[in-house]
C-alpha cells in the first residue's frame, strides 16, 4: 500500500499540520531562483508561448502552491532581466499525485489571483505521466521517499531479509537495508525514465526529499530514527495483545531515506539528466506535539489501513511519548533535506 497524505475531512489533515515540509520548500526558495536564472535553457526549447511546470506528489495544499509561486516567479523574472524582447510566457501548471489524493480540497484552495492554468494529473510518478518533451520544469518535494512498493523479500519469512518485529530497515539486519536499498534504486530508475521522455532537452527538474547526511548510518538518521519508533509503538501495543504480533510483522513502511551518494549514483547510471546541483540542507526539527500531528497527517492512512481505526490515538501517544522521552537522542543528531537539481541532456528521443 503506498504511502498517502490525510484529506481536508481530518482531524489530522495534511493541509493543517505540514509546516515542516513547508521549511524544505522556503529552504530551497532560493536555490530554485538560482537555478532558473543561471541553468534553464530557454533559448534551446521549441518555440512555443506557453511554460509548463509540474508538482509531483502535490498533495492537496497549501504547500504546493508556494513551491509552484516559487519556480514561476523566477521564471517571470528571468524574462523581464535576461529576455527583455521576448513576451513573458503564459503558465500552465499539473499538480500531480496519486489518484486517492484529495484533488477536490486542492483546487478548491488554489490561490484566487493565480497566473497560471491548472490541470490535475492522477497516477505514479514511477510511470509516465505527460507526453514526450511536454515539460519545461519538474518539482517535487518530500515525496520521492516513498517506494512504489515494499521490497517483497522482508515479507517473505523465508527469506534472509525477512524483518519480524520492525517496520522499517535503518535498525534491521544488512539484507533489510539492501533490499529497501534495491527497491529505492529501481523506483529511481523508472522516475528519471518517465522524466527523461517528459521534459525538453534543456529543462530543468529540482527536487527535495528528507535525507541522511553521507556517512552516517541508516540507524542515526534524523528520519528514520523517527520511523523506528513508530515500529517501537506498535511491538508495545503488540506485547500488550492491542494488536497481533504477526500484522506487526506482516508490515513495513515503504519509505527509503536516501543520501546525496546513492542519488548522484543513481542519476548518472542513468544518463539522461546532468546533476546541476546537489547539497544538505538543514531541516528544522519540531517539538514533540507538532511532529506526533504532521506525522499523523502522513501516516495515518496506511497505519489505519493495516491496524484499524480504533489503535491510532493510542498509537500516535504512544508515539509522542517515546519522542519526548528521546529528546536528547534526536536532539544530537542532523535532520537534513536533500536538495538535488537535475538538467535534461539533450533531445527527447528515448
Amino acid at each position: 500500500m503506498a504511502i498517502r497524505m490525510n484529506g481536508a475531512d481530518s482531524l489530522y489533515s495534511y493541509s493543517k499540520y505540514s509546516s515542516f515540509q513547508r521549511n524544505a520548500i522556503d529552504a530551497a526558495k532560493e536555490l530554485i531562483k538560482e537555478a532558473v536564472f543561471d541553468k534553464l535553457d530557454i533559448e534551446s526549447f521549441p518555440s512555443s508561448n506557453t511554460f509548463r511546470v509540474t508538482d509531483l506528489g502535490c498533495a492537496m495544499g497549501p504547500n504546493t502552491f508556494l513551491a509552484v509561486q516559487n519556480i514561476l516567479e523566477a521564471v517571470e523574472d528571468k524574462y523581464r532581466t535576461q529576455w527583455r524582447n521576448s513576451e513573458v510566457p503564459e503558465f500552465q501548471v499539473f499538480f500531480s499525485d496519486q489518484a486517492g489524493n484529495d484533488f477536490n480540497q486542492l483546487f478548491q484552495s488554489l490561490p484566487p489571483d493565480r497566473n497560471y492554468f491548472a490541470m490535475g494529473v492522477p497516477g505514479s510518478f514511477y510511470s509516465r505521466l505527460f507526453p514526450k518533451a511536454h515539460l519545461h520544469f519538474v518539482y517535487s518535494s518530500f515525496s520521492l521517499q516513498c517506494l512504489s512498493k515494499v521490497p517483497e523479500e522482508v515479507l517473505d519469512r523465508s527469506s534472509p531479509a525477512w524483518n519480524k518485529g520492525r517496520v522499517h530497515y535503518s535498525n534491521s539486519a544488512h539484507q533489510v537495508v539492501e533490499a529497501y536499498s534495491a527497491q529505492y534504486a529501481k523506483d529511481m530508475e523508472c522516475f528519471l525514465n518517465a522524466r527523461a521522455q517528459e521534459i525538453v532537452g534543456g529543462g530543468l527538474m529540482a527536487f527535495v526529499v528528507p535525507g541522511r547526511p553521507n556517512e552516517i548510518p541508516h540507524a542515526q538518521s534524523y528520519y528514520n530514527m523517527s520511523l523506528d519508533l513508530c515500529g517501537s509503538c506498535l511491538m508495545d501495543m503488540a506485547k500488550k495483545g492491542v494488536i497481533a504480533e504477526d500484522k506487526v510483522d506482516s508490515f513495513n513502511l515503504p519509505i527509503y531515506n536516501a543520501s546525496l551518494q546513492e542519488v548522484e549514483a543513481i542519476v548518472k547510471g542513468n544518463g539522461c539528466f546532468s546533476i546541476e546541483r546537489m547539497e544538505n540542507l538543514p531541516q528544522e526539527k519540531l517539538q514533540p506535539n507538532v511532529f506526533r500531528s504532521t506525522v499523523r497527517a502522513g501516516t495515518e492512512h496506511i497505519i489505519r489501513a493495516n491496524f484499524g481505526e480504533e489503535i491510532l490515538d493510542e498509537f500516535y501517544d504512544t508515539f509522542c511519548k517515546k519522542y519526548e522521552e528521546s529528546t536528547s537522542v534526536f536532539e544530537s543528531v542532523k535532520a537534513v533535506s536533500l536538495f538535488v537539481l537535475l538538467k535534461r541532456i539533450g533531445s527527447t528521443d528515448y
